[in-house]
């Protein structure tokens, strides 16, 4: 090879590394642009991804609180329904109960078994009597 033709060759090649390097410079500046733009702007999207979900929780809550409200107002008459009917079964179920006792202690009764009654009215008696006999004693 002649002079003048490697002295061409080595131009090229200088001229094509000058313009790798400078490719590769560009390359690598605008992967620096990139991820400094992907920072902010991620932080900037995350920020408003957080504005969005507050806004949509406190809608849901606001939601949610209506959706109870009205339910509990259409609950409103039911309870007061089942108060009523709950207090007529109470009082049936207390005169059930009351005839019940009864039957029972007529049954006792028959079978010559005092009922409570029966047993303090005697107590009560008894009670008289011995405050009678407590009486004799101290008199002797």
């Amino acid at each position: 090879m002649s002079k003048a033709a490697v002295k061409e060759t080595v131009e090229t090649t200088s001229n094509l590394l000058g313009e790798a390097r400078h490719y590769s410079r560009q390359i690598w500046l605008a992967g620096l642009g990139a991820y400094a733009k992907a920072g902010q702007e991620g932080l900037d999207y995350i920020k408003g991804l957080v504005q969005a979900g507050e806004e949509l929780e406190g809608k849901g809550k606001d939601l949610i609180s209506d959706q109870l409200d009205a339910a509990n107002g259409k609950l409103a008459p039911v309870k007061d329904r089942f108060e009523g009917v709950k207090g007529k079964v109470e009082e049936r179920f207390e005169k059930i109960q009351g005839a019940f006792d009864e039957r029972v202690a007529r049954a006792l009764n028959r079978m010559g078994i005092p009922s409570r009654q029966d047993v303090d009215a005697l107590s009560a008696k008894l009670d008289v009597l011995n405050a009678m006999l407590a009486s004799a004693d101290k008199t002797k």
